[in-house]
């Protein structure tokens, strides 16, 4: 009884109310800086550090201003722009024009000598304050501040990457793709969804291309992505381009067109079938003939009218045979035919039929539309044989 009281007592004591104060202080701001770092939480505590800048920088302008120009007032004002919410962006604001106020009573007129408050840097300072505000009233509009921006960016990206991975195949066969987006951009209006169904006797593979390219289609694309790869396996092959076509017309977009080009292919005999949707045409190299042939479906543009048709072309892959599926920014450019561009990409893609296609699906696309101002994607299917065991050098 004795030994309880005196634990009790001890944690009375002022010191250990003063650690326990001393700890939910600590929590309290560590939740605060993870809220603020998620965009969730209030941006006091960056008000309160850019506040603390803007009298720290008068004071070393007043006392050299040689070293510490007046104008770094703009380095509070610029962070201000990038991190606090409109309402808080004022009150820097009207605390770095106090600073600048009184700066200029301190140093005297501008006219009077170098290093002080010209009309210059009161408009450089006012106008990096405006560009601020406009930033802050946009993202306070959209709702996603800066400190999320690039990693809701980085995140929307990855899922286009993992929704377009091609699941693995049994022994005999090997697939691979290569998509390169308009201008060196991370988002791309090209996308693959694929899923293998039927207990996993059949492979499906849809290859789409939305109107547009670059930044301009990724959002479309990422949501037709997750719509069509929902909608893949649970729909019979050929039900799935008409369900795609009708979710386009849903969309009511302005610019909601897409081709595609849907590819069943039986994973045992290797017989397939093609469907398409204004999409290009597929080529398949016959390892007995060596040649290209192409395999056309026809079917209208996804998202152009309603109950459109699609018919498909059936073929079957024999032992060293490949299957090749691209959007047409790899084959059709301003100054070149969609003709040309085929022959052109057969002939390149001749020079991997010794080796074997491991690896080509990229470097096809260096040799053939290495600076194509379009969305580019290339689709290989290859039955292994003989003729295809090995990649090349």
């Amino acid at each position: 009884m004795a030994s309880g009281r005196e634990r009790r007592a001890e944690a009375d004591t002022f010191t250990a109310r003063l650690k326990k104060q001393w700890h939910r202080a600590r929590v309290g701001v560590r939740r605060a800086a993870v809220d603020y770092f998620r965009g969730d939480g209030s941006d006091w505590i960056a008000l309160a550090g850019l506040l603390l800048t803007v009298p720290l920088i008068a004071a070393a302008t007043l006392g050299n201003s040689v070293w510490f120009s007046p104008a770094a007032l703009v380095l509070p004002v610029v962070v201000g722009g990038l991190v606090l919410r409109p309402a808080s962006l004022l009150g820097l604001y009207a605390a770095a024009a106090t600073a600048l106020i009184v700066e200029s009573v301190q140093l005297g007129p501008y006219t009077e000598g170098p290093s002080r408050v010209t009309p210059g840097i009161v408009l450089v300072v006012a106008a990096c304050g405006f560009f601020g505000l406009l930033l802050a009233q946009f993202r306070s509009r959209v709702g996603v501040p800066w400190r999320r921006g690039g990693t809701m960016l980085f995140d929307l990206r990855e899922r286009i990457r993992v929704q377009s991975q091609l699941p693995d195949l049994p022994g005999g066969w090997h697939q691979e793709m290569a998509l390169r987006p308009a201008g060196g951009q991370s988002f791309s209006g090209d996308f693959v969804v694929a899923a293998r169904t039927n207990g996993g006797r059949t492979l499906e593979v849809v290859l789409t291309d939305v109107s547009g390219k670059g930044m301009d289609a990724g959002s479309r694309a990422l949501l037709l992505s997750g719509a069509f790869g929902g909608l893949l396996g649970s729909l019979p092959p050929h039900a799935f381009l008409p369900a795609a076509n009708g979710y386009l017309l849903r969309q009511d977009w302005d610019e909601g067109f897409a081709t595609s080009i849907h590819l069943v292919l039986d994973l045992d005999s290797g017989d397939y079938e093609l469907y398409s949707a204004g999409h290009p045409p597929g080529l398949q190299l016959s390892a007995g003939t060596g040649r290209w042939e192409e395999k056309a479906a026809e079917g209208p543009l996804l998202g152009v009218y309603d109950g459109a048709q699609f018919d498909p072309v059936k073929g079957s892959l024999r032992p060293g045979d490949v299957l090749m599926l691209f959007t047409d920014g790899l084959v059709e450019t301003s100054d070149r035919d969609i003709v040309e561009g085929i022959d052109r990409l057969t002939g390149e893609a001749d020079r991997y039929v010794a080796g074997g296609f491991h690896g080509a699906a990229w470097h096809l696309i260096e040799a053939v539309a290495k600076d194509v101002n379009d969305d580019r994607a290339l689709l290989l299917i290859c039955r292994e044989g003989p003729t295809a065991t090995s990649a090349p050098r």
